[in-house]
C-alpha cells in the first residue's frame, strides 16, 4: 500500500474543505493510505463551521502506524483563528502552505511516504511569504534539484502536455523549437509507459496554426519546426503522429485513438481538457524524481468557507498518485533489456 501525502494548500482557501469531503466520501477506497500534511486545528474548524460529517482527526507522526477510520494529520502549523478568515490569505498562511510542501518532499526523499498530492496555493501569497517561485511546480523543481519539468493534465478520456505554459500568447511562436517539441514528446512517451502503465503509447501532436498551417498557407511552424521534431521522434521508435489540426485532434484523442496530445500552448490544451474533465482533472508534474499530482483548480477564495467546493479533483489526484507510485515500482523492478 502506498502512502500519499496530501499537502493542505492555502489554509484560507478550499483546501481544508475538499480534504474533509474527500475523507468523508463513502466511496473512498480502503486500499488508499492518505495522510494530510497541514494544520489539524484548521481542519477541525472547517468541519465544525461547515457541518461536514467526516471521520475524526488523528495525530500522525512519521514512522507511526495509521489509526483506522480517522483523518491522519501531520500537524505542521498552528494558525490561530484570529490570524486569517476564509478567503483572506495572509503572510502566515503563505508560510504554512510552503512548509507543507517542503515537508512533503522531505518525507518522500526519506522514504517515509511514497508521493504527494497538492491542494491549491496562492502564488502571490507564496511570494509575500518570502518564497520566490511562480508556483508549485517551480518550487518542487528547486526542492528536488530538477531542471526540466513538464505539466501534464490527465483524465480518463484525455491527457495533454504543453510545450509552452504560462506566457503571453504573442510570445508562443518564438518559444516553439524542434528541440522543445522533441523533448516533450520524449517525456510524454516515457511517462505514459512508466507512470501510466501503457506499454506502447500512441501520441498525437497538435499544430500551432489553424488547419495545422494548411501547407504553410497560415504559417510555417508546422512545416519548419513541428513536423521535423515528429519525424525525429519516429526515428527513435516512438509512436507519434502529426502535426494535426487543433480543431480535430482532441476529438480523435478523446475517442481513444491516442493516449496523449502534445500541445503548443496553454489554452490550446486546457480548453478541451477542462471541457471534458472540469471536475475530475488532475495536474501531474512529469520529470520530477518524486511522484506529484495536484488538483486541477485554484484556491477559489471566492467560495472558501461556503461549503460548496467539490472534492472530485482531489479524489482523482490522490487515486492517480497512488496508481503512478504502483506503476513506477513495477516498471523500475522489471529487468531492462
Amino acid at each position: 500500500m502506498n502512502t500519499i501525502g496530501i499537502t493542505m494548500g492555502c489554509p484560507a482557501g478550499i483546501g481544508p474543505e475538499i480534504i474533509l469531503k474527500f475523507f468523508a466520501d463513502p466511496t473512498l477506497s480502503a486500499s488508499l493510505q492518505p495522510v494530510v500534511l497541514g494544520d489539524a486545528a484548521v481542519l477541525e474548524r472547517c468541519a465544525a463551521e461547515l457541518g461536514i460529517g467526516c471521520p475524526p482527526i488523528s495525530d500522525w507522526q512519521p514512522g507511526r502506524p495509521f489509526t483506522e477510520r480517522t483523518i491522519p494529520v501531520l500537524n505542521l502549523s498552528q494558525l490561530p483563528e484570529t490570524e486569517f478568515s476564509w478567503g483572506h490569505p495572509t503572510m502566515e498562511t503563505g508560510r504554512a502552505m510552503a512548509h507543507y510542501i517542503e515537508t512533503g518532499v522531505d518525507l518522500i526523499q526519506k522514504n517515509i511516504i511514497d508521493g504527494i498530492t497538492t491542494c491549491p496555493i496562492a502564488k502571490t501569497t507564496l511570494n509575500s511569504a518570502g518564497y520566490d517561485y511562480p508556483g508549485h511546480t517551480e518550487m518542487l523543481a528547486h526542492l528536488t534539484g530538477t531542471r526540466d519539468v513538464v505539466m501534464m493534465m490527465a483524465g480518463t478520456r484525455l491527457k495533454v502536455t504543453l510545450v509552452t505554459i504560462h506566457c503571453a500568447l504573442k510570445t508562443v511562436p518564438a518559444m516553439i523549437t524542434s528541440e522543445a517539441v522533441n523533448s516533450l514528446i520524449d517525456v510524454t512517451s516515457n511517462s505514459l509507459v512508466r507512470d501510466f502503465g501503457i506499454p506502447a503509447p500512441k501520441i498525437a501532436v497538435a499544430g500551432l496554426n489553424p488547419h495545422a498551417g494548411e501547407d504553410a498557407l497560415f504559417g510555417r511552424e508546422e512545416r519548419d519546426i513541428i513536423r521535423p521534431a515528429v519525424e525525429a521522434a519516429k526515428r527513435r521508435t516512438i509512436d507519434v503522429s502529426g502535426p494535426f489540426p487543433p480543431d480535430t485532434v482532441f476529438y480523435s484523442a478523446a475517442s481513444g485513438n491516442y493516449d496523449a496530445v502534445v500541445c503548443m500552448y496553454h489554452d490550446q490544451g486546457l480548453i478541451p481538457f477542462k471541457l471534458l474533465h472540469f471536475d475530475d482533472g488532475v495536474n501531474v508534474t512529469l520529470g520530477l524524481p518524486i511522484v506529484r499530482t495536484s488538483v486541477d483548480h485554484g484556491t477559489a477564495y471566492d467560495i472558501a468557507g461556503k461549503g460548496v467546493a467539490s472534492h472530485l479533483s482531489l479524489a482523482a489526484a490522490v487515486n492517480l498518485a497512488d496508481s503512478i507510485c504502483t506503476n513506477r515500482k513495477k516498471f523500475d523492478s522489471c529487468p531492462k533489456q
